[in-house]
């Protein structure tokens, strides 16, 4: 009986862990939609989300993509968020982080590819 209480505890602490490492998406305002436009400085293509940064006119973006899975699905593969191609990102800033925002869409060598 003690192995089955100390397993369920255990088992509702990991997922409590991974439902907190995955963050929602109201912490972005959706009523003030910008778009980022500039080189790719980093890219990590990994999981939960593939995120950019992006040196705009104004600052250095994150931008914050699709899971890989999805990214992949609609024609997104790496080499089209590389290091120095050029970006425009259409989505929302984020209310939390500074400098942040979700893409709704991206746009690279006249390619654009629907995030959501």
């Amino acid at each position: 009986m003690l192995r089955k209480l100390t397993l369920s505890l255990l088992l509702m602490a990991g997922s409590a862990a991974a439902v907190l490492a995955h963050h929602g998406w109201g912490s972005y305002d959706a009523s003030k939609p910008i778009t980022v436009t500039g080189p790719i400085e980093t890219s990590k293509y990994e999981n939960p989300h593939a995120t950019i940064t992006v040196k705009a006119a104004d600052k250095v973006w994150t931008v914050t993509l699709a899971p890989v899975s999805r990214m992949q699905s609609r024609g997104a593969p790496p080499e089209l968020v590389a290091v120095g191609k050029t970006v425009a990102a259409y989505g929302y800033p984020s209310t939390v982080e500074k400098d942040e925002i979700r893409a709704e869409r991206i746009t690279v060598d006249g390619k654009t590819v629907e995030m959501r």
